[in-house]
């Protein structure tokens, strides 16, 4: 599996989001009534559009990213070492730039593929579409207009999974259960993190929370690969300073 792609030629990432407003209260007309349509098609009859706000995270036009946690594999002193960079903060286009930047730093040096969990239906154009609302233009691999299947460099672990199985969902951490990968899972899981953001104001736990995940699904890909795990002595969280 994944026989044609290495390893070290893939970016892997995940991003953490929340809604643009700790309340729905403070949403500006007219995202208040656009909300309440949107909100309908989920809502069941006894909840009200406030009572879901707190989805509002996962839809694009309603969040903004605060974190996007990257890894790739590179060396150190000539031995392999896979590095995890973050970008997070409170302005979502300084946390969409300094990505970008990175991007187009990786793709000048090797051919590279983007991979995350569930990346094709969240990640990837969650992350296009929040860069085009900043003013910012896309890098090549994520603009996928007009081009071909095998024009676009996206790796999806849970669309590897499933082998055409379109109904199929499985969670990064039943898979990372199954093939006995450790839990990403230990502190936070995805609902809770705008609570953690906007009520704790924690959000060095929301990175960390994010830097597990993207391990766990470089740790799942070597698996795919029939590759032995990463050791955790030759995983480097490079040090980031969360923007004030």
């Amino acid at each position: 599996m994944l026989s044609t792609i290495k390893f070290e030629n893939i970016l892997f990432l995940d991003i953490e989001t929340v809604p643009q407003y700790s309340s729905p209260k403070e949403l500006p007309e007219p995202y208040k009534k656009l909300w309440g349509k949107k909100s309908s098609y989920f809502r069941k009859e006894d909840e009200t559009a406030d009572d879901l706000y707190w989805r509002a995270g996962i839809y694009a036009e309603f969040g903004k990213i605060i974190c996007i946690s990257t890894g790739m594999l590179g060396f150190r002193n000539q031995t392999p070492c896979f590095r995890v960079i973050s970008f997070s903060g409170d302005h979502e286009e300084n946390i969409l730039t300094d990505f970008k930047t990175l991007l187009n730093k990786v793709a000048h040096r090797r051919s590279v593929s983007l991979c995350a969990h569930n990346g094709r239906e969240f990640d990837f154009p969650y992350i296009a579409r929040r860069m085009l609302v900043n003013g910012i233009e896309l890098p090549e691999i994520l603009d996928v207009w007009g081009k071909r299947p095998w024009e676009i460099h996206h790796l999806d672990t849970m669309d590897l999974w499933k082998f055409g199985d379109h109904k199929h969902y499985t969670s990064l951490e039943l898979l990372a259960a199954l093939f006995n990968i450790p839990s990403p899972k230990t502190d936070l899981e995805g609902y809770q993190v705008a609570e953690v953001y906007y009520k704790e104001k924690d959000l060095h736990r929301i990175v960390e929370y994010c830097q597990r995940d993207v391990i766990t699904i470089a740790q799942l890909v070597r698996r795919f690969m029939g590759d032995p795990l990463l050791l955790e002595e030759n995983i480097e969280i490079v040090k980031q300073q969360d923007e004030e």
